[in-house]
């Protein structure tokens, strides 16, 4: 086996070396253009380094050395081997998933920002050995193990690396499996940033939209902003038991009391007070361009009516998640009373759970967030969907580059698709978490562009700079995953 091994090696170096000549022969040829050129310097293949495999055990260095390998097997002869993962700092915690075939290609899956990594790794020893060309299938194996919110992080982590498997296998784009496109570019909405003062929030803004190009803003007006302003608030006891967070608290604290249960109030004075925030930026921003808005606290129907009626006047794209978004009847309240478009779904898993929300058109706009609805088609067919009933889509993401890029080629699609959030405008590193691996820019002036011949999602990753941002309570990088390999339970949901 050890032989074996270095058989593979002396392989892997000769095809470096000749992939290394052919990339200099086309740098070097003068019909090669500026962008192809500085692409190719910039993810150029150095020789495989033995000193790099030193403290590997001899299964680690088996993988390590094989992983790039380009295998001569059909697609259909494809066969997952590994599931494997590592942990950013993106959004306080996120995780990206590594599965591996026995041809040497691999697809790269995200967890939901906020979930834990071990609802990928469960699934592990459900897809072992399946082919991962077979999306739909394995998708129907694992999605009984999804839930709400971050419980379908797993799920849709899988989904979407199969995806990346199925394209590269392939060799076409994501957006081609998924039907072709409607668009060669994907229009983002970003967090409008809070100052410490309104001109210090104006040159925010006007650095987010002319020098970042934005042209589609978000904000929370929440109230967060206006507990501390006496008179703006009543019934605030609940903050007293685990503070006014709406992440953080124990069972009964207030973010983790549903909206309806709270009892607090927003006043007539509050109401002027959070109509000012929204007012200020409106005058910023002039009502050319959609301002969305968000995170208003949990607050009853009837103060979410009252605070949208307020805000009504100012033209914003939407209201998003006023209500939790299982209560469709209280959306279709504030949707049939508000001007204002409605909108939620973030939290939701598979086309099932949008269904009341269509059906009775209690919003205006379906939000699904990728890392939570099912993956790519799945999403898809919520968008699909959704527009059968004259209601248009927009995408909720707040991740790495990896879901981000999912979203992209998801959105390109979608036919009633409106904008994509980009949730890390202002993390300087983000987008060198990965590279293109068709050359374009992973953001430009405001949009995505597609890639249009990029096969999977069209990145790979940057491993230098994701080393330098893995979480810190765990630094492990793509490390055998054994222990989930073996399944250990039977799985059919009925008798």
């Amino acid at each position: 086996m050890k032989n074996r091994l270095q058989e593979i090696i002396a392989k892997q170096r000769e095809e470096e070396r000749t992939y290394a000549r052919q990339r200099k022969a086309e740098q070097e040829n003068p019909s090669t253009g500026s962008k192809r050129r500085d692409f190719l310097k910039k993810t150029a293949l150095g020789g495989f380094s033995l000193a790099a495999l030193t403290g590997l055990n001899f299964e680690d260095t088996m993988a390590e050395t094989t992983r790039n390998v380009s295998r001569t097997s059909a697609p259909s002869d494809l066969k997952i081997t590994d599931l494997r993962y590592c942990v950013t700092a993106v959004m306080g915690r996120t995780a990206i998933i590594r599965i591996d075939t026995n041809q040497g290609i691999y697809g790269l899956g995200e967890v939901r920002d906020g979930a834990d990594p071990r609802y990928a790794l469960m699934l592990k020893s459900r897809i072992m050995g399946e082919n991962p060309c077979n999306v739909e299938k394995i998708f129907k194996i694992i999605r009984q193990f999804g839930g709400p919110a971050r419980q379908a992080g797993g799920v849709c982590a899988v989904e979407m690396a199969l995806w990346d498997l199925c394209g590269k296998a392939y060799n076409v784009p994501a957006w081609q499996l998924l039907g072709g496109r409607y668009r060669d570019k994907v229009r983002l909405y970003a967090d409008t940033p809070e100052g410490k003062d309104p001109e210090d929030q104006k040159q925010r803004i006007k650095y987010r939209m002319e020098d970042q190009g934005y042209t589609w803003l978000k904000m929370d007006v929440s109230i967060n902003e206006i507990k501390d302003i006496p008179g703006c608030l009543n019934n605030t006891e609940i903050f007293k038991s685990g503070g006014s967070s709406q992440w953080q608290g124990g069972y009964m604290s207030y973010s983790n009391t549903a909206h309806p249960f709270t009892g607090i109030q927003i006043t007539e004075k509050g109401l002027d007070e959070l109509e000012k925030i929204v007012h200020n930026v409106r005058e910023m921003v002039g009502y050319e361009v959609p301002i969305s808005t968000d995170h208003y606290g949990h607050i009853d129907m009837n103060n979410c009516i009252r605070l949208g009626k307020a805000l009504d006047k100012y033209r914003l794209a939407w209201f998003e998640d006023m209500v939790p978004w299982q209560m469709w009847q209280q959306h279709k309240v504030i949707t049939d009373t508000l001007d204002t478009p409605n909108l939620t779904g973030e939290d939701i898993f598979l086309l099932n759970g949008f269904k009341d929300l269509i059906h009775n058109r209690a919003v205006d706009i379906v939000h699904p967030d990728l890392a939570s609805s099912g993956g790519l088609l799945e999403t898809k067919r919520i968008g699909d969907y959704a527009e059968e009933f004259g209601i248009a889509m927009a995408m909720h993401q707040a991740g790495t580059p990896v879901s981000f890029m999912a979203n992209v080629h998801c959105a390109a699609a979608t036919q009633n698709f409106l904008s994509l959030e980009h949730h890390s405008v202002d993390l300087p590193w983000w987008e060198d978490l990965v590279i293109m691996t068709g050359g374009d820019k992973i953001i430009d002036k405001g949009y995505a562009p597609v890639p249009l011949t990029a096969p999977g999602l069209g990145i790979e990753l940057n491993e230098e700079v994701l080393k330098q941002h893995l979480h810190a309570t765990d630094k492990t990088y793509f490390a055998p995953t054994e222990e989930w390999t073996e399944k250990r339970s039977h799985d059919r949901t009925y008798s």
